[in-house]
């Protein structure tokens, strides 16, 4: 579903920290996390395919663009396409396409309760049996998601999970078939001529 797309992104974000004295450790988390979000959302784009899983009881996955502040992405219910300047949702069982502005959070009522502060956290990195693993928690009286622990690939640092603790919610993020680069940007850009049939409704 587009909010788990928008969880994604936002708990991948990352920004690098100034002026804050840290250990060699945290250190060596946060630019490895840092080096993980440029791989994803740099200029030279990517593709993955993720699937969700909330506690057992929902399952969802699809496929994510990314390309700088450009994205796409599709599962079985949605296809979204955003080239920085309009969002458009297409809704499948629907056949309607809902317009927003790019940069607007009523796109998404799951976007403003995602939001992800790096300054909020402490970063730690260790060896797993499956790659590194960086886990991000939220200090002492900040506001946010409470955990996050990011699996990245030893040697290529492509991300691999993302594991979410919200609430009394914990949320499974997994990352297959990761492909930087290779993208341009005309795939998204939304081809209006192919849903020429649709409903449109434009909240902008």
């Amino acid at each position: 579903m587009k909010q788990f797309f928008i969880l994604l992104l936002t708990c991948m974000t990352a920004l690098t920290t100034q002026g804050a004295k840290v250990t060699p450790n945290e250190q060596q988390a946060r630019r490895l996390f840092d080096e993980a979000y440029n791989l994803v959302f740099g200029p030279k784009g990517s593709q993955l395919e993720y699937s969700v899983n909330i506690i057992g009881i929902y399952k969802t996955q699809g496929t994510i663009w990314n390309m700088g502040k450009m994205s796409k992405f599709a599962d079985e219910r949605y296809i979204a396409w955003n080239d920085d300047v309009t969002y458009y949702r297409y809704e499948r069982k629907k056949n309607t396409v809902t317009i927003y502005d790019a940069h607007s959070d009523e796109r998404d009522k799951y976007a403003t309760k995602f939001k992800f502060y790096p300054e909020n956290y402490t970063y730690r990195i260790k060896d797993d049996k499956k790659g590194l693993l960086i886990t991000l928690k939220l200090k002492d009286k900040a506001k946010g998601i409470k955990e996050i622990r990011t699996l990245i690939d030893k040697y290529t640092h492509y991300p691999k999970r993302v594991r979410i603790k919200y609430g009394i919610f914990h949320v499974t993020i997994k990352i297959n078939n990761f492909k930087p680069g290779g993208l341009t940007k005309q795939m998204f850009t939304f081809p209006r001529e192919q849903y020429a049939g649709c409903t449109f409704i434009d909240k902008r």
